[in-house]
């Protein structure tokens, strides 16, 4: 299983956006401190906020805040509104399968337990867990103009 970048776009948003809690964050300096295109950013802003993970201010003084505390943001959440329903193989699909051993496939059965267990695994892991440093993290994407010697 491959995560896409939209998903990854997402984790790294919701944690810039909880390590900077109490404080409106904006798009450029998101896209500047993850590294990530404001277009693409863009788009994750709105699936997020429309999906209650974000709430976004217009104006000269908006940006982007959690909209509900990190301790209840769940990365199983995120990854499910974010990613959608994967089909791992053709046979999960909702389009037509031309597998003769579908009736009888165990590989299948297989797949869906690993896939229901991966999702089960990121339920465990609220936001707030992975930001337990934030000043560690926020070092970590600081631009490298701005690393401390």
């Amino acid at each position: 299983m491959r995560i896409t970048k939209r998903t990854n776009i997402a984790v790294r948003l919701l944690m810039y956006c909880a390590a900077n809690d109490g404080r409106l964050v904006t798009k450029a300096e998101i896209a500047d401190r993850c590294k990530i295109s404001e277009n693409h950013l863009a788009q994750v802003i709105n699936q997020l906020s429309q999906r209650g993970f974000l709430n976004t201010h217009r104006g000269r003084r908006g940006g982007i805040a959690l909209a509900r505390p990190a301790s209840e943001i769940r990365v199983g959440d995120v990854f499910r509104q974010v990613e959608g329903p994967v089909p791992i193989i053709e046979c999960f699909g909702d389009g037509e399968d031309s597998c003769p051993q579908l009736d009888v496939c165990r590989l299948r059965t297989a797949l869906s337990d690993a896939a229901h267990a991966f999702f089960q695994a990121l339920d465990e892991v609220t936001l707030d867990a992975l930001i337990c440093d934030p000043s560690e993290m926020m070092d970590a994407m600081r631009p490298a103009a701005c690393v401390r010697a």
